[in-house]
């Protein structure tokens, strides 16, 4: 259940920079860590970062790892689904991956046995490759030969010169032919072949392209991308066709084509955008990215509308838009945005958007941002936050910690300079 935006517990489930910071004076505040490790707190795991952000605290805290290995090979609980159950366990092996980079050695024990007894040994196996120290994953080449079919090693190897999968590989033939497979489809193809039927495409009309994205077929997808290519008004009438129906894949295709458009859409996007039809959100996104200040009513009204239903996901163009606008009316809604917002993803474009909008209120949300669960905040962070003792001590601490982003240590280290 998520907690208040409020209170510790609930920052802290947030990822809020301001958790971070203030969690070494409150009493109780490991609990709160080890509780959102065990009930990931994240709206969407797929996009949102956790990991780092609670190693950085347990280091921080002090915390030992047992409570994180304990609930690793907790029983799952009664009827929970194979997906729910890796959900379960996923921001733990984060937690345990990213303490390991932080010099807590200790934590690859854990993943060590989860790899071996686990229900889910793939992710704890990758992560123990990801981290590439050999010493780390000694002697556990037998269980990759032996659990791991052709597909499933092609899997592990996400990069062919990790010096854990060539340990593997000198000791277990078949790692070794899977790793010779991966580097030779990993070269780089040959100069030359057809372009495919492109050059026909190119050749066509306008009307003929239109009439064959209308076929639905094979070839309709490639003729979308063509009017699209050429910002061709056609695609805007067929966008009226398509997208009010039912997702399908000749609907993502004129949505991927659409992106090529600039300000030339803005007369139909407002059209859309304001009749609330099937096309509203692509209308809504073309503003976000061309709108002009006659757009800034729109763009307000849209964000108050999902920051109270709670839409993060839909929050996110409407941010983007006034941020490029630089709307000042939009600060109240950017401040609330930040602070109740549980999609710790929106965070880098409202932190950008602050910083466009209100430059002096952003500064304490820069600062704060330095301590963010998400590498985009950080970055963004160590690019304006302004330069005093303690932010200073905080930049030079993300410019050497291995386990930070390349491009928030590079940034950290040029705001040094």
């Amino acid at each position: 259940m998520m907690q208040s935006a409020g209170t510790l517990h609930g920052q802290l489930q947030r990822g809020l920079g301001r958790a971070a910071r203030r969690a070494a004076d409150k009493p109780g505040a490991g609990e709160y860590v080890y509780d959102c490790i065990r009930r990931d707190p994240r709206w969407d795991p797929q996009c949102e970062s956790r990991g780092l952000y609670y190693a950085r605290l347990m280091v921080d805290l002090e915390l030992p790892v047992g409570p994180v290995a304990e609930h690793l090979f907790a029983p799952a609980d009664h009827g929970l689904s194979v997906a729910d159950d890796e959900r379960r366990i996923q921001l733990a092996l984060d937690v345990l991956t990213e303490l390991v980079r932080l010099s807590r050695r200790e934590a690859a024990a854990p993943l060590r046995r989860y790899a071996e007894e686990g229900d889910h040994w793939f992710d704890a196996l990758y992560a123990l490759a990801e981290l590439g120290d050999p010493a780390l994953a000694a002697g556990m080449d037998a269980l990759v030969a032996a659990r791991c079919d052709e597909a499933t090693l092609v899997s592990l190897i996400s990069d062919p010169h990790n010096p854990v999968i060539e340990s593997w590989a000198a000791r277990q033939p078949r790692i070794a032919a899977a790793l010779t497979r991966v580097r030779e489809t990993g070269r780089p193809r040959r100069p030359g072949g057809g372009t495919g039927d492109r050059g026909d495409r190119g050749e066509r009309t306008e009307a003929e392209l239109l009439d064959m994205a209308r076929r639905r077929d094979d070839g309709a997808v490639a003729a979308i991308f063509e009017l699209g290519r050429r910002r061709a008004p056609e695609l805007l009438d067929l966008a009226e066709e398509i997208l009010p129906q039912r997702p399908n894949r000749w609907g993502g295709a004129v949505c991927r084509a659409l992106r090529q458009y600039g300000p030339e859409a803005l007369p139909r996007a407002r059209s859309w955008a304001t009749t609330r039809g099937g096309c509203a959100d692509m209308g809504l996104s073309i503003l976000a990215r061309y709108g002009t200040h006659q757009d800034i009513p729109l763009l307000m009204t849209e964000l108050r509308d999902a920051l109270e239903h709670r839409d993060w996901r839909g929050s996110a163009g409407p941010i983007e838009g006034l941020g490029r606008l630089r709307a000042g009316e939009a600060v109240p809604l950017l401040k609330t945005a930040w602070t109740e917002s549980t999609y710790s993803f929106l965070r880098p474009r409202v932190l950008t958007a602050l910083t466009r909008t209100a430059p002096h209120t952003a500064e304490s949300y820069t600062v704060e941002g330095l301590w963010d669960c998400e590498e985009g905040v950080r970055q963004v962070a160590s690019q304006t936050a302004p330069l005093t003792s303690e932010t200073r001590i905080r930049l030079q601490r993300l410019h050497h910690d291995d386990a930070e982003e390349p491009g928030v240590r590079a940034t950290a280290a040029g705001r040094l300079m």
